[in-house]
């Protein structure tokens, strides 16, 4: 089973779809599918609302520019569960279609290891634009498989009228919250999820760089229950216990954390980019009030948990060259901007943040600056399972069942049978 780790958001368009198509018209390239038959392409992907539109408009202007090439979207639950086992259930198959895909950031060396998409690199793309972290979260055994669409990274907000500077440790931060409670006792200091799912443990990951943890070592091999994750755990599990955090949020998830800290109610909180925009809205409770970035350190290194997306093409494809084609349009500079300026989705390379969009969109600003700090999660097939660990670990420790040390002991060794082969 795949957890939901690419967030599924209200995202809010920050122009218009007019717009869009008429600037999209110069991207990408002029090349033709070769001959006169028409070559149909279906494209898997998810997205609904701002980020549908977006998606739709820019593969109509994809059509204009290559007129014998034809896309039907084909639209992928909302659920990014369910939109997997889609997937599998098309690639296992062996089908031809879909052709081009959109996949959580976190799918691409679970693909490639078993052979459903196609290695990259026999196109020769540039990636030198693109953010580090997501081109690494694409690669497995040394080949490129996935290109990145846009990025989504886990920072931290916090309140600028009630924090002046943000915290540069774990231990300022809970300090900088109890002040601000001390004043508001209605205010919740920390937001963070902490339900039984992988937003929880993007959150211990955050958490755990700080301290200087991770979860495999730089030979793949677990270290779960090390000093740093102790102590990592430690810390997440006492902000609940202290009263910084409420226990609510041992059922929480992105959603909740939004709606506690768009109200005014929380003093921090852990979350995605999506959040900003809807902070800057007009009418919102925190306007103006809001700042983002990475989790504090306490002996370790600023880590923001890499999300997003990226496209992937099925090895059965009909049709390489032009599901390429659509690739490299999709993840082209311009069609990132604008993208960005439809539906929030942050673009993943560094020259689509232009001064037209930061004029319009200015709290891309503040995220870029978190992107320097995006971590993937362990970069391997096997990662489903090590997750579903972890999630086990950290709902055993807040739900009080277990202590920290003791959870991450059983964790250590369930990753630790499952790394070496012998794990159910």
């Amino acid at each position: 089973m795949v957890n939901n780790t690419r967030v599924k958001r209200g995202t809010v368009g920050v122009f218009s779809a007019v717009f869009l198509t008429a600037a999209l018209a110069g991207c990408g390239s002029s090349t033709q599918a070769s001959g006169s038959k028409t070559v149909k392409l279906v494209f898997a992907t998810q997205g609904l609302g701002t980020e549908a539109q977006a998606t739709a408009q820019a593969v109509k202007e994809f059509e204009k520019l290559h007129p014998h090439i034809h896309v039907q979207i084909e639209t992928l639950s909302a659920s990014s569960n369910s939109a997997y086992q889609t997937l599998v259930t098309d690639l296992n198959s062996g089908s031809a279609t879909p052709d081009v895909i959109t996949s959580d950031v976190i799918w691409p060396p679970t693909f490639a290891a078993a052979k459903w998409i196609m290695p990259l690199n026999q196109f020769h793309p540039n990636m030198s634009k693109f953010y580090p972290g997501m081109v690494k979260a694409g690669e497995y055994q040394g080949k490129l498989y996935a290109i990145p669409w846009f990025i989504n990274v886990e920072g931290l907000y916090y309140r600028t009228n009630l924090v002046k500077t943000p915290p540069r440790t774990f231990t300022q931060l809970a300090a900088d919250a109890r002040a601000a409670m001390a004043k508001n006792p209605k205010l919740i200091g920390l937001a963070f999820e902490g339900n039984k799912y992988e937003g929880a443990v993007t959150v211990f990951q955050d958490v755990s760089g700080g301290f200087g943890g991770s979860f495999l070592n730089s030979k793949g091999q677990p270290v779960l229950n090390s000093p740093q994750n102790i102590r990592a755990l430690t810390w997440l599990d006492n902000a609940i216990k202290s009263g910084l955090s409420p226990k609510a949020v041992t059922g929480w998830e992105e959603g909740n954390v939004q709606q506690a800290f768009l109200s005014g109610g929380a003093v921090f909180a852990t979350n995605w980019p999506y959040l900003y925009p809807l902070a800057e809205q007009k009418g919102s409770k925190v306007a103006n009030q809001v700042g983002f970035v990475p989790t504090p350190v306490q002996g370790g290194k600023p880590t923001a948990s890499l999300g997003g997306d990226d496209l992937v093409i099925n090895k059965n494809t009909k049709y390489p060259k032009q599901a390429w084609e659509l690739v490299k349009f999709l993840t082209s500079a311009k069609t990132m901007t604008q993208r960005a300026l439809i539906s929030g989705d942050p673009p993943a390379r560094t020259d689509a943040y232009t001064p037209s969009l930061l004029k319009k969109a200015p709290w891309f600003k503040q995220e870029e600056a978190v992107y320097a700090d995006a971590t993937p999660r362990p970069v391997t097939p096997l990662y489903p399972r090590i997750s579903a660990r972890i999630q086990e670990a950290l709902s055993a420790t807040y739900s009080g069942q277990l202590t920290p040390k003791q959870a991450l002991d059983q964790a250590q060794k369930a990753v630790q049978a499952i790394v070496s082969g012998h794990g159910g």
